[in-house]
């Protein structure tokens, strides 16, 4: 993770605008007359999103403008399936934006078809600062064929973790619990001993959506979530063929067939689960500290039952281990590429080049973050302080980000009542999961393997097919489904990309 200091970067800020001084994260220098003799290059910007305010009331599109000399739009659709649509039609016609977002499989199309400016011959000089700032590992994610594509955006870093009543465990007289058999235990209690004292069974253990309801569960035996693809000991699993996966399954049997886990949590989606938490109608949730830890959900909770109190809890320990499953640590939160056609531009091309190198850099990169000092953010000491203005305006600062940020910098400054539960939960140990860099290959269809996984797990875990069978389900994944395929292909991006050797 990059760390900058905030007062040293203020002084380079304040400095910089004072002299007019250039380097690697600054605009060029130019003399004034040249400056404002020469017209503002326009680059236009398609992303997948929402909240991009008008013309007239976007700051940092103002602010980019005038330190740049470019005339930037940016146009968002919401919805990553409408989005992807909307490019393709687009590049069929041959009117592709100048930056645009991509999927991986779109990524891998474009490249494949001629249709991306390589930007291999770049990354060392014109786009050095950008280089710099995501970080080789994380640029390889961009590559197809061994040669970069794509800009890739800085990854989002781990919010969640268990979390558990300690109010119900103070009421039961339990602690809080280490391994799987106490884990079970509190889970039990929490169902059958009435643990908010109403008189009713209306509690139970656990909740969740989907399979990330067991995640540090399914970490305990050394698994990512059913389907995920990980590295463990320098070889590639992939957790339907991880020899843990029947045990662990017995254990989530039990969890389901002894009714300890909320019946809603398969069809559970977005904040259900964290609802039905709130709501006391579980005792242990696989959540986001953004989900239960912020001063807004407390006031929620709190309202519910004024002594309640949700604590973070480490995974249990178990026969493989204490991980909290398995979390992509370098997965591009964007992929951005540029069309080749823009290489007969050279103008735009060195401007859209400067562009990701400023917000790349001290400068550039705390503007897109934070927007305008004595606007948005205010600097007391070495702390940067935000201003209601940020909370009214500033939130769709993320779609200028287009390298990236410094994330533990950044969640310091917006959420800095919440910083130990940020702290708790990067410091869990996780497995590394490398989706995000597979490909799926021809004659794969992802959506008919997945859809076929999952209902099998579920009959697993709902004992509605005996484990007896578990390598029978194997066979008609790779017979019917072809799953074979995904996992030659991930072996072979496993070693493209150096995450096995």
């Amino acid at each position: 993770m990059k760390f900058w200091n905030a007062s040293t970067g203020m002084f380079l800020v304040g400095s910089c605008l004072l002299a007019g001084c250039s380097g690697g994260s600054q605009p060029a220098k130019e003399g004034a007359a040249d400056a404002k003799s020469k017209e503002p290059v326009k680059i236009s910007m398609s992303l997948e999103g929402a909240g991009l305010p008008s013309p007239q009331e976007d700051w940092i599109k103002k602010e980019l403008d005038k330190r740049l000399n470019t005339d930037i739009s940016v146009t968002t659709i919401q919805g990553m399936n409408d989005y992807m649509n909307q490019m393709k039609i687009r590049s069929a016609a041959g009117n592709m934006p100048d930056l645009m977002m991509v999927d991986l499989a779109t990524l891998n199309d474009f490249a494949q078809k001629g249709l991306l400016l390589d930007l291999t011959p770049h990354m060392d000089t014109d786009l050095k600062q950008a280089k710099d700032f995501m970080g080789v590992n994380l640029l390889k994610k961009g590559m197809v064929n061994g040669k970069n594509y794509a800009i890739t955006r800085i990854a989002d870093v781990p919010f969640s973790s268990y979390w558990i009543r300690q109010d119900w465990l103070t009421a039961l007289n339990l602690k809080k619990p280490t391994t799987l058999e106490e884990l079970y235990a509190v889970g039990k209690a929490f169902t059958e001993q009435d643990p908010d004292g109403n008189g009713k069974k209306d509690t139970y253990g656990f909740t969740g959506v989907e399979f990330n309801t067991f995640a540090p569960i399914l970490g305990s035996y050394g698994l990512g979530l059913p389907g995920s693809t990980y590295v463990k000991d320098n070889k590639l699993f992939n957790a339907y063929y991880d020899p843990n996966m029947p045990a662990a399954l017995e254990y989530l049997k039990k969890l389901v067939t002894e009714n300890l886990v909320e019946p809603q949590f398969m069809t559970n989606k977005g904040t259900m689960a964290r609802d039905q938490a709130i709501q006391g109608k579980a005792g242990i949730v696989f959540a986001g500290w953004t989900e239960i830890g912020k001063q807004e959900f407390i006031d929620q909770y709190k309202t519910v039952n004024p002594k309640a109190d949700w604590v973070q809890m480490e995974s249990p320990k178990g026969p493989s281990g204490q991980f909290d499953s398995a979390y992509d640590m370098e997965k591009p939160s964007r992929l951005l590429v540029i069309p080749k056609s823009v290489d007969k531009n050279p103008e735009k091309l060195k401007k859209i080049f400067e562009l990701l190198n400023y917000v790349s850099g001290k400068e550039g990169n705390r503007l897109v973050m934070y927007g305008i000092e004595g606007r948005h953010y205010t600097v007391n000491g070495d702390k940067i302080e935000l201003t209601e203005a940020m909370a009214k305006e500033g939130n769709y600062f993320h779609l200028y980000q287009m390298t990236g940020r410094p994330n533990e910098e950044y969640l310091k400054v917006k959420f800095p009542k919440e910083e130990a539960y940020m702290k708790f939960a990067l410091k869990l140990p996780r497995l590394n999961n490398i989706d995000s860099s597979i490909i799926p290959p021809a004659g794969y269809n992802a959506t008919d393997a997945d859809r076929y996984g999952k209902e099998e797990i579920v009959k697993f875990i709902y004992n509605k097919r005996p484990l007896s069978e578990y390598p029978a389900f194997l066979k008609t994944m790779e017979d019917t489904f072809k799953y074979k395929l995904l996992m030659d292909e991930a072996q072979k991006r496993a070693k493209e990309l150096e995450f096995i050797k």
